[in-house]
């Protein structure tokens, strides 16, 4: 996360949720792995003792990635004008050409995930309809072509 990203309230629990399981739970769960493999001996040959010390070194990776994505975030609070799409709406899309309806909320780069139906606000359909009321049709360029989206709903 760079510099004053923004983050959902939620997001923010979410990442705070994530650091307190990994710097708890995770890391004593992985420090009883290396002591019960250091209990076998040779540490030369151990390999249950290399895989653990492995999987710690990418726990630590991870908590320091979150730590420094908690330390940059800004808080932003979600838009709550509902006639126009902003920062934390839910918006529904109707493609004009095919019909087809999708719905998305719009989140900082950070908790972006298409697969839950969240957007990263600078993804180009976000760009494209930020600021723009119900009703209003935008041109958003990808990579099969130009695709002309209705703004149907914002919650």
């Amino acid at each position: 996360m760079e510099a004053g990203e923004s983050i959902t309230p939620e997001g923010l629990e979410a990442l705070n949720r994530e650091l307190d399981e990994l710097e708890g739970p995770r890391r004593r769960e992985i420090a009883a792995r290396i002591q019960r493999a250091r209990e076998l001996g040779d540490l030369k040959e151990n390999a249950e003792y290399h895989q653990a010390k492995d999987d710690q070194a990418h726990l630590e990776t991870r908590i320091a990635s979150l730590v420094e994505r908690r330390r940059n975030a800004v808080v932003t609070e979600i838009s709550t004008a509902s006639h126009e799409v902003g920062f934390g709406a839910t918006v529904v899309l109707v493609d004009e050409d095919t019909g087809r309806e999708q719905t998305w909320t719009i989140v900082g780069a950070a908790e972006a995930d298409a697969s839950a139906g969240k957007i990263s606000i600078e993804s180009p359909v976000a760009q494209a309809v930020i600021g723009k009321p119900i009703g209003n049709v935008v041109d958003v360029t990808t990579p099969r072509g130009v695709r002309h989206l209705r703004i149907d709903r914002v919650n």
